[in-house]
């Protein structure tokens, strides 16, 4: 139980009276790999030298060995570095960016948050291609603004977000517009227009297409249309129709799965929630009727309330779970000594 040997117990006694726990100022044999004051001195003059200072150890370590020195191996020259705190960026060149994670935004109703790209169309002309622009909701996920060009300015997307905000009736309503980090997103007129109208900005990180999820599934969307024509846009008008079209489809009769089959217009309106109701009544009714032919309950069509982008991921464990994880460790581990326990039977 109290998780020694009685072997140690009497060493303690010989040795005097029991008045503490002995084991936290037990004197313990130096491990026989460790590295001598000398030679861990001798690792860090070596990376400190102006030969060696804006080399890495995985550098350092083969250029010794080729003159036959060898101090210690290329983890130990790390693990010293960084317990001196010396692991750091080394040489003249740059170091490396880090990116942190964009910041989080819920929305609870339509116009809070927008998320938008600018994407290819090909031409029946090999090399060239249209440019589309598409505005998304993230919350209804309806298309509140687009555009094609020849090409992609800042200028161009400034003049599609304006349209769609006085459109959409937000002005200075605080609208988060999410978008990657191509030159139109961060071009000075674009920066501009949004600062006038009231937009926030927001922007994934650099070659990270998972911070923008919503606009490039919808780009899938586009592009995977049984009628997108594959062989390319003759011009820009038949682009631009096209485009007009399969936004009507999308918004008006396209049911979206993540939003429980309903369209982005009737979510866009508000009208979801009766919708849904509905279909839940009348699963309801016939579930009743026929109780043999269901297994399960009847389908989920409860409204999927708020949308997150790029939500955060709590990975810290509460005390209430940390307490239950505890007692759990202690009941697996009483069970597995219980099963190697052996069992002695009466003669």
């Amino acid at each position: 139980m109290i998780g020694f040997s009685t072997r140690t117990l009497q060493r303690w006694r010989i040795d005097g009276e029991i008045g503490a726990d002995k084991r936290p100022t037990a004197i313990r044999p130096e491990p026989g790999n460790r590295l001598s004051k000398a030679e861990r001195q001798a690792v860090i003059d070596v990376c400190n030298s102006e030969e060696f200072a804006s080399l890495p150890p995985s550098q350092i370590v083969p250029i010794l060995a080729d003159r036959g020195e060898y101090i210690a191996s290329e983890s130990s020259f790390y693990r010293l570095l960084n317990a001196e705190n010396m692991l750091h960026h080394r040489g003249k060149a740059k170091p490396r960016n880090i990116h942190k994670k964009p910041t989080s935004y819920t929305a609870k109703k339509r116009n809070e948050v927008w998320s938008w790209d600018i994407s290819y169309m090909p031409t029946s002309v090999i090399g060239k291609h249209y440019y589309l622009y598409m505005i998304e909701d993230i919350y209804s996920r309806k298309v509140v603004g687009w555009e094609v060009h020849h090409n992609e300015t800042g200028e161009q997307a400034a003049a599609l977000l304006e349209r769609s905000v006085w459109a959409e009736k937000c002005l200075k309503k605080d609208v988060v517009l999410h978008s990657d980090n191509d030159a139109p997103m961060k071009s000075l007129t674009m920066r501009a227009k949004m600062y006038d109208l009231g937009v926030v900005t927001s922007r994934s990180r650099p070659r990270v297409s998972n911070d923008n999820p919503y606009s490039e599934a919808l780009f899938r969307t586009v592009k995977y249309h049984p009628r997108w024509p594959s062989e390319g846009f003759k011009s820009l008008d038949e682009a631009r129709k096209w485009v007009k079209a399969f936004v009507y489809w999308y918004n008006n009769e396209h049911r979206h799965s993540r939003i429980k089959f309903v369209t982005p217009s009737q979510r866009h309106d508000g009208l979801d929630v009766e919708i849904l109701a509905k279909r839940k009544v009348l699963y309801q009714t016939k579930r009743n009727e026929h109780l043999q032919r269901w297994s399960k309950e009847e389908r989920n069509w409860q409204p999927i309330g708020a949308v997150e982008l790029n939500p955060e991921q709590h990975k810290e464990a509460t005390k209430e779970d940390t307490h239950y994880k505890k007692q759990l460790n202690g009941t697996l581990l009483s069970l597995s000594t219980l099963k190697k326990t052996p069992i002695i039977k009466n003669s």
